[in-house]
Parts: structure tokens; C-alpha cells; sequence
């Protein structure tokens, strides 16, 4: 019985020792394919949040690109209009400027010229230099014993530059001269008619030093409404025999 049992102990022992065995290595091969599909998943998952977050990355970057060309677009629209407001507004002014000397003209048809002077500038200069203050000083000197006078004042350029540029610079160049004679010798404003007209008449070709010199030019014309009986003759002037 002893050597019956010990068998039989031993067999026991054997059968739970195999079958414990068995257990792990079935709990571990059903296991191992999920442990496996769970990494599968995980690797899945960082990939997919990797594409996500290209593509996110992609949208902004063409979102601010669509932003940007927006502005753009914007930004020259805004300069077009700009640009139409200004040629529209010197178009205006041109259209003004040719009235006003076509009334001017129209004014001075009852009066005569008794004496002129013309003085040049440099390029894109309006300053007066002391040869032309000369000049201005001699035509002065004839307006003591000149009656119900006017003097015109017709500033140029040549044609050099933007249009509306060179009627500025024109009128500047035709102030300067208004400036210098009305303050040294005393002539009232309303002696004075006074027009730039740009690069629009031109007194030489322009495509010349010489005549380039020619057009940057202020001239200012001695004008009466007496009939010559009436008015006293000018004075010579100084320095001329």
C-alpha cells in the first residue's frame, strides 16, 4: 500500500506539474497576439496623430499664405485708387490752370507791352542768383514813371520730370521773382498776374543744353493800358547808353 500510494502521490505531483506548465504557456500564447495587437495600435495611433498634425501644419501655413495674399491684394488695391484720386486731381488742377490763364489772357487784351525781362534757372532750381536779381533791378528801374501798369509773370520748365512736378516748380521759380520785386521795391499784389505753366510752352527745343536753359525760365512782361500819348517814356535802363 505504501509503495501503492507513493505511485500514485507521484503521478498526481506529475499530472498538476504538466498541466501547470500547460496553463502559462497557453495563458502566455493567447496573450502574446494581444500584446502584439496593442503595440500594433499604438504605433498606428502616434502615426495617425504625426499625419494629423502635418496636415494640420499645412493648413495654417496655406491659411496664412491666403491671408497674406489678401493683404497684398489689398494693399494694391488701395494704391490703385490712390493713384486714380491723384491723376484725377491733377487732371482737375490742369483743367483750372487753363482757365485761369485763358482769363488772364482775355484781361490783357486791352494792355500793351512797354518793357520785359526773362530770367533761367538751374535744374530744378527756384532760387534767385545775384545776376538775376541784377537783371530784375535794371527792369525795375522802369516802373517809377509807368502808369496803371501790371506785370505778368509766366514761370516754365523744361521738360524734364512729372507734369504736376514742374507746375510746382514753375509757380515756386515765378513766386521767388513776385517775392523779390514786391519786397525791394515796394509793388503792391494786385500789380501782379501770376502763372506757372510748367513744361507746357516751351520757348526753345528741349533737346538741348542750351535750350533746356532757355525753357527754365521766368519772364515778366510790363504792361500799360495807356494809350503810348499818355504813357511817359520808360527810363533806360542803368547801365545802357
Amino acid at each position: 500500500m505504501n509503495r501503492f500510494g507513493f505511485v500514485v502521490t507521484a503521478a498526481v505531483l506529475t499530472v498538476f506539474g504538466v498541466s501547470g506548465c500547460a496553463t502559462k504557456n497557453y495563458v502566455r500564447n493567447q496573450t502574446a497576439p494581444l500584446v502584439d495587437k496593442t503595440g500594433q495600435l499604438e504605433q498606428s495611433t502616434a502615426e495617425n496623430n504625426r499625419r494629423i498634425h502635418d496636415v494640420d501644419q499645412r493648413a495654417q501655413a496655406g491659411i496664412q499664405q491666403a491671408q497674406s495674399t489678401a493683404d497684398q491684394a489689398n494693399q494694391n488695391a488701395q494704391s490703385a485708387s490712390s493713384q486714380a484720386s491723384q491723376a484725377s486731381q491733377a487732371a482737375s488742377e490742369v483743367a483750372a490752370r487753363a482757365d485761369s490763364l485763358d482769363a488772364v489772357v482775355k484781361g490783357l487784351d486791352n494792355y500793351h507791352q512797354l518793357a520785359d525781362v526773362t530770367v533761367t534757372f538751374g535744374f530744378d532750381k527756384s532760387v534767385l542768383t545775384a545776376a538775376d536779381k541784377q537783371q530784375l533791378d535794371n527792369f525795375a528801374s522802369q516802373l517809377a514813371n509807368a502808369k496803371s501798369y501790371i506785370l505778368a509773370v509766366t514761370g516754365g520748365t523744361d521738360t524734364t520730370g512729372p507734369a504736376q512736378y514742374n507746375y510746382e516748380l514753375s509757380n515756386r521759380r515765378a513766386d521767388a521773382v513776385v517775392q523779390y520785386l514786391a519786397s525791394k521795391y515796394n509793388i503792391p499784389p494786385r500789380r501782379f498776374y501770376l502763372i506757372g505753366i510748367g513744361k507746357d510752352q516751351q520757348v526753345a527745343p528741349d533737346n538741348t543744353r542750351e535750350g533746356r536753359q532757355q525753357n527754365r525760365r521766368v519772364k515778366v512782361q510790363l504792361l500799360s493800358n495807356m494809350d503810348n500819348s499818355q504813357q511817359p517814356a520808360p527810363a533806360s535802363p542803368a547801365g545802357d547808353e
